[in-house]
């Protein structure tokens, strides 16, 4: 329910038809982008802001014409001195004409608006007269005119300002100029063919590209009717998942974590290809792959292949191309899962990296040239995301170390590590006790064997087997194969005291994979081996001693759990079938049968496999091979005293 409302938010709001190029993009390789209506090509806020501050600074000053001054010095020249006046009056009328502008060091080099009984009118500042410039014009004027000019008069006295700058309508002024400033780049009507299929780009054309690709991603609204269809759809692919794990892995479907998991890696493939798709950025780069090898790791093949199916439907809704896009991600999936059907080497990561460039590549080449764009085929440039995705295939290896260690999973790498008999506790295990040591190996290839015939994973019930019987360390020589030729022990203990240190090599199997930090999945396989069958052996000691007197057989009974998994439910027939061979005083197929059939039997009257998904076919299946691999490998030789039998 949560995912797929993450997902219908997270969707775009349209069909997507195309997306942003950059400058890797040297072809345009969806369908001609015809608008289906009119585009205003908005600018970014940053350009809007941009070009205002230009018209505002280029903006030109105000200034208003008076010529009050003028006339009142004029006025004083007539009656201080008429017959100056008359020889200078020509002189200042033509300086006047042109204008005496206040000085202004903005305006020099501009034009400038002059405002004149509420008109304006746009003229070169550097035309008009400054105060010193009309006094060296006037001194000009009088010589050339050889005027009479007593050596007492200034000239600058005589000269007004008659054109003065307004500071607030400069300001105004500039501010609707800013105004003004268009908010739209361009315009196009509907109809319009912006790009054709095939087409090289020019910078100009990916601009455009880029621009309506912005356009039409700040038009993402949708109605409620819409929203409503889409989150059914999302949660209709997001509980097919569900629906696969509750038919097909129901051992999955119980695991609140693992559930968890799976969703986690859909969620953070969507998440990533919408931040990739809300930039901008290349979404064919992305390592989509990367989910079934990651899930893999963890799960089964099928369940990776399912869990990438359903991511990559998801993540087509934002794909020009999903035709296309899903040949692409599922072909090379599936190629991708057979390459690491079996995780057993890291170099396998490495391997999945080329395989994946290999299928991108060739699915390309061909899609374009029997479907797309074969113009494509040719630029390098096209080739690169899907370089860079494969390329990222790399990153498998630290995230499923990071993952095991946030979610307590397990994958074969650490498997592998663990089956290595330089661990610690199996180096203890083979030194101290060197009999438990070669039944651990013995059950570890009958129970092996029988998982790979029976479907499972091999390299888990392999570890799970190999340190099943760690808890025997601590009291050896109460064990059977740890005798040799001693006498055993239990001859001279009570039945009740001897089943309790046989028991005990549960508990304490289980304290000691604790301590050596062992997998939880590995420490499962401690706890189920013995289910919680009875010591029968000194239960019917005890029996006979006691003539069936206040018989409490919970005494004599393992604390269980019982298996509940394929893996542990092989691993705990093949522990007691290795167990009661050694005991075999004859070595033939007949022997063989009875033997392996009678403890099988035993488990399943037991009801010791009923949580197990295992199958009567299975059943059978395990006892062929058990029977095979015994009858193989045991030698004719091999005797134990009777007193230890079944311990």
């Amino acid at each position: 329910m949560v995912v797929s409302f993450i997902f219908t938010i997270l969707l775009p709001g349209h069909k997507v038809n195309f997306h942003n190029v950059d400058e890797f993009d040297a072809v345009w390789p969806y369908k001609d982008l015809v608008l289906d209506e009119d585009l205003f090509i908005k600018k970014t806020n940053d350009q809007i802001k941009e070009e205002q501050d230009k018209a505002s600074n280029n903006a030109s000053l105000v200034f208003n014409l008076n010529t009050d001054e003028k006339e009142e010095k004029l006025q004083e020249l007539l009656k201080s001195d008429a017959k100056l006046y008359s020889q200078l009056a020509p002189f200042l009328d033509s300086i006047y004409k042109i204008g005496v502008v206040q000085a202004n060091e903005a305006a020099v080099g501009k034009t400038i608006l002059l405002q004149e009984n509420g008109v304006g009118k746009f003229i070169p500042y550097n035309d008009l007269y400054t105060i010193s410039a009309a006094s060296e014009t006037l001194v000009r004027l009088a010589k050339e005119n050889e005027a009479a000019i007593p050596s007492l008069v200034n000239l600058n006295d005589l000269l007004a300002i008659t054109i003065y700058f307004d500071a607030p309508k400069t300001e105004a002024y500039k501010n609707s100029i800013a105004e003004a400033v268009s908010i739209y780049k361009a315009a196009y009507s509907k109809g319009d063919k912006l790009v054709e299929q095939g087409e090289q780009l020019t910078n100009e054309k990916r601009e455009l590209i880029s621009d309506f690709f912005r356009s039409k991603k700040a038009d993402d609204e949708i109605s409620y009717i819409t929203f409503i269809g889409r989150w059914g759809l999302m949660f209709v692919l997001a509980i097919t998942l569900l629906m696969y794990l509750f038919f097909f892995r129901k051992s999955i479907f119980g695991q609140n974590l693992q559930i968890a998991f799976l969703y986690l890696c859909l969620l953070t493939a969507f998440v990533a290809n919408y931040l990739f798709y809300k930039y901008g950025l290349m979404l064919s780069a992305l390592p989509f792959i990367l989910t079934p090898i990651i899930v893999r790791a963890f799960f089964d093949s099928r369940t990776a292949l399912f869990t990438h199916l359903i991511s990559i439907l998801c993540c087509s809704f934002f794909m020009a191309d999903v035709m296309e896009f899903i040949l692409m991600q599922l072909v090379t999936g599936i190629g991708i899962l057979f390459s690491v059907s079996e995780m057993r080497k890291r170099q396998q990561i490495l391997n999945a990296a080329i395989i994946a460039i290999v299928f991108y590549f060739l699915i390309f080449v061909f899609y374009h040239l029997g479907f797309g764009t074969k113009e494509l085929t040719t630029k390098f440039s096209a080739y690169l995301p899907y370089l860079i995705s494969g390329s990222l295939v790399l990153l498998a290896t630290p995230l499923i170390f990071i993952i095991e260690r946030l979610f307590g999973f397990i994958s074969d790498f650490k498997l592998l590590e663990l089956c290595d008999l330089n661990q610690p506790l199996l180096r203890d295990l083979s030194q101290k006790i060197p009999g438990t040591f070669q039944h651990s190996l013995q059950v570890a290839n009958l129970a092996e064997e029988a998982i790979y015939f029976i479907g499972g994973n091999t390299l888990l019930v392999r570890a799970g087997a190999m340190y099943h019987d760690v808890g025997k360390i601590h009291n050896p020589s109460y064990f059977t194969e740890n005798l040799g030729n001693n006498v055993s022990p239990h001859i001279e203990m009570q039945p009740k005291e001897s089943a309790r240190i046989i028991i005990d090599h549960v508990i304490e199997g289980i304290q000691l994979a604790k301590k050596y930090k062992l997998p939880e999945q590995i420490i499962d396989f401690i706890r189920t081996h013995h289910g919680t069958t009875t010591v029968g052996f000194f239960l019917n000691m005890h029996k006979k001693e006691q003539d069936k007197v206040n018989i409490n057989e919970d005494d004599f009974r393992y604390p269980g759990p019982i298996p509940f998994s394929k893996e542990t439910a092989v691993l705990m027939l093949a522990d007691g079938v290795e167990a009661a061979s050694r005991s075999l005083k004859k070595h033939d197929a007949l022997t063989i049968n009875d033997l392996v059939d009678q403890i099988i039997d035993y488990k399943i009257n037991q009801n010791q496999l009923i949580n197990a998904d295992i199958t009567f076919k299975d059943i059978t299946l395990i006892k062929k091979i058990f029977k095979k691999t015994i009858d193989d490998h045991l030698p004719c030789t091999h005797r134990i005293p009777r007193i230890n039998e079944r311990i």
